[in-house]
């Protein structure tokens, strides 16, 4: 079966249970077809999930995702931009619909939202410069010496330094492209990121001294937060991911952003 004949028999199942349903407990879900519009949280500072091309244009794996779900609505998209650490409160008090930021499910956060995914799996790693590794290496003293870490403030990465790096000094930050810039201007040791912001930092930044890891320090699966109380909104938003990846379509949206860094060239 053709891609664009699933994409076509999608639009007709999307519709058909959004006409269908009945008015309790889909009360987001009536109101984005109510106002023609879905609103969707990001950071666009989380590459290559979601950043700012060099135009001023929202782009990335998400932004993608995101495009494809309103259109297969027949609603418009509206990107909300703010700060990682505020897209919950956002998402429950319902300034927006549904959060799409490199958002790790979680059992803390799936207490107070529902998920949809995951639809990529990630995992912690660290950005240093490989002259940091040296000095890491290196350093035999007792207790060792305190490093500056800097991580997304309200992310896993926090949580992850906090429990296994508390002995080092923790530096939040509102936005990945601070955190980079703390590394490369020496003002933190290094930077603890999901997998493929470290590894796109260090090709983005080329003569920097930029390094991170090989493999992965923890497991992360990334999903779509949606509201509590509307699982009329998840099975919609399930079944359009589920879609994707039979068509295949993830796969290559996959392919785009994590594997093929020509985007690198129009990004800021």
């Amino acid at each position: 079966m053709k891609k664009r004949h699933l994409t076509s028999y999608l639009v007709v199942a999307i519709l058909s249970i959004l006409f269908s349903l009945p008015a309790v407990g889909q009360k987001v879900l009536a109101s984005i077809v109510k106002n023609g519009e879905i609103r969707i949280g990001t950071t666009g500072t989380q590459p290559p999930y979601s950043m700012k091309s060099k135009t001023g244009e929202l782009v990335g794996y998400e932004i993608d995702l995101a495009k494809a779900l309103s259109t297969n609505m027949g609603v418009k998209l509206k990107l909300v931009e703010m700060p990682f650490s505020g897209l919950m409160d956002a998402l429950k008090s319902g300034k927006i619909d549904a959060i799409m930021s490199g958002m790790t499910i979680t059992p803390e956060r799936n207490l107070n939202a529902l998920f949809a995914g995951p639809y990529v799996i990630s995992g912690k790693s660290i950005l240093t410069k490989s002259a940091k590794v040296a000095a890491f290496n290196g350093d035999t003293s007792a207790g060792g010496k305190k490093y500056k870490i800097v991580c997304l403030k309200g992310s896993t990465s926090e949580e992850f330094v906090k429990t296994v790096m508390s002995k080092h000094e923790l530096i939040a930050v509102n936005n990945y492209n601070d955190g980079v810039n703390m590394v490369i201007n020496d003002q933190a040791d290094a930077m603890v990121a999901d997998k493929p912001i470290c590894v796109l930092s260090v090709l983005r930044y080329p003569g920097k001294d930029l390094v991170t890891g090989e493999q992965p320090l923890t497991i992360e699966p990334i999903g779509i937060a949606l509201p509590s109380g509307d699982p009329q909104f998840l099975n919609l938003v399930t079944n359009y991911l589920s879609t994707l990846q039979i068509s295949g379509n993830l796969a290559a949206l996959e392919q785009k952003w994590f594997k093929d860094g020509s985007w690198m060239l129009s990004v800021e």
